[in-house]
């Protein structure tokens, strides 16, 4: 029953109490109505009674026959008059032999009973009625009035057809309706739940919408969008912080990275002190690389990341890339390789996907192995890039949250990094229009989906189209 929606709960529950109801009623109507029929029967008897004894008190046993053929006009009803012995002394047409058992007899001169038995020539079962009266010659008798319950049966019996039919097709109807309050109940909530769907944090400060009446579900909608309200401040805040951080970052990391550098050029400082000079400088370049791609999550996450898309020519791209890293792959002793076709272009903003690229091969230097190549091509609609390595690959664990900031798998713990690399290159590419994936197979490769821009330009507001097959695609996440 938990299982069911919340309308079919409501309804259920509105179509037991419909039942419960109904039986309720029907069973108050049929006892009540059962008891005025008897009390009716019983009244008619003993009015019936009343007259044939004060008839017999003043008349001999004719006039007591002339009295039970006046009586027998009520339709199903007689009248018998029985000795002691239980003779016969007159009875109405039709009824054979004595309406009373001996013992029925014995009991009735003790001072009257009123009995439930059938009756020879009477349909169904009769109520029974006999007194003792004494007539005018002195000898005991017995009044004996009947009415048969055929047409208080029949009555009750219409009564419980009329439940019976009727009660299931009002059950029926009475679901219907529950349903269809519950769904206007329910309206407000759904109306709710469309616009939670497109509420963002970082948009403007659209609310759930409320109810006219001041009920429960107007104060849930007070409630929900109170707390909107300050989740919008508390990441605003949030966003604020890092994007100030990493303005006031990059200013004294250049000028350590400048003065380190100054120091190289001098060469006054042993084997030793190069060395450490060297490792400063490397780490000043992870700090402004750190401090640029906080700025570019803050832009990301405020919905103001910019991009100045212009023609790039891919196999310059990739190259400028490659270029850039040959002195650490060296160090590394990897190989950087290009595989781009000649003519083929991409509509990006540059400096964003230099970015986006540096990223991905700093990501492939410091967690991959062997050969590194840079690829693209043009698959329909799209410009694909991938930037693949022949190293182990993404753990299970890491590629299911792969694009999230902050996630590192247990190599890029040891190995150093803030794992906001693949955020990165997420944020850049879904500024384009496009989709950042990783694809299955050996070694590790992650492919960024730029859409063409030749069917028009860029629009943010479209739904984005699906990648490419064979692309697995993976949550929001980064390595």
């Amino acid at each position: 029953m938990s299982r069911l929606p919340i309308r079919a709960r409501l309804t259920a529950a509105f179509a037991l109490a419909m039942v419960l109801v109904l039986v309720g009623a029907g069973l108050f109507v049929y006892l009540r109505l059962r008891t005025d029929l008897d009390e009716a029967v019983n009244g008619s008897l003993r009015t019936s009674a009343d007259a044939v004894a004060a008839l017999m008190r003043r008349s001999t046993p004719a006039p007591a026959q002339a009295a039970a053929g006046g009586i027998e006009e009520a339709e199903e009803g007689f009248i018998q008059v029985l000795d002691a012995g239980g003779r016969v002394l007159d009875s109405s047409r039709g009824i054979r032999g004595a309406a009373l058992s001996a013992s029925e007899l014995r009991r009735a001169l003790g001072g009257g009973i009123l009995v439930e038995h059938r009756v020879a020539g009477i349909v169904g079962t009769a109520r029974v009625l006999a007194r003792p009266v004494s007539g005018r010659s002195g000898s005991p008798t017995v009044v004996v009035i009947g009415q048969s319950l055929e047409d208080r049966d029949e009555a009750l019996s219409g009564v419980i057809a009329s439940f019976a039919i009727g009660g299931p097709m009002a059950v029926v109807i009475a679901s219907i309706v529950g349903y269809l309050l519950a769904t206007a109940g329910l309206r407000p909530v759904e109306a709710m739940r469309r616009r939670a769907e497109e509420v963002s944090l970082s948009g403007d400060e659209e609310q759930l919408p409320l109810p006219a009446v001041h009920d429960e579900i107007r104060r849930l909608g007070e409630t929900l969008n109170d707390m909107l309200g300050r989740l919008r401040r508390s990441f605003e805040r949030e966003r604020r912080f890092v994007a100030d951080a990493s303005h006031e970052l990059r200013t004294p990391v250049a000028v350590v990275k400048t003065e380190l550098e100054g120091a190289l050029r001098t060469g006054d400082y042993g084997p030793q002190v190069r060395d450490a000079l060297v490792a400063a400088v490397e780490e000043c370049d992870h700090l402004a690389q750190l401090a640029e791609d906080l700025l570019v999550i803050a832009r990301a996450s405020g919905g103001q990341l910019p991009v100045r898309c212009e023609w790039l020519e891919a196999g310059s791209l990739l190259d400028g890339a490659r270029q850039r890293f040959a002195d650490r792959a060296a160090q590394h002793g990897v190989r950087v390789v290009v595989d781009a076709p000649d003519g083929l272009a991409v509509h990006a903003d540059p400096l964003r996907l230099r970015q986006a690229l540096g990223n991905l091969l700093d990501n492939a230097l410091r967690h991959g192995a062997g050969e590194i190549v840079l690829a693209a091509r043009h698959a329909g609609a799209a410009v694909e890039i991938d930037v693949s390595d022949h190293g182990r690959g993404f753990a299970a664990d890491v590629a299911e949250q792969a694009f999230e900031r902050f996630t590192r798998g247990d190599a890029a713990r040891a190995r150093g990094g803030a794992g906001l690399g693949l955020a990165i290159v997420r944020a850049i590419v879904e500024a384009h229009g496009g989709r950042a994936a990783i694809v299955s197979g050996p070694g590790a490769t992650v492919r960024i989906w730029l859409p063409d821009p030749v069917e028009g330009p860029v629009d943010h507001t479209r739904p984005r189209r699906p990648a490419p097959d064979g692309v697995e695609q993976a949550q929001a996440g980064l390595i």
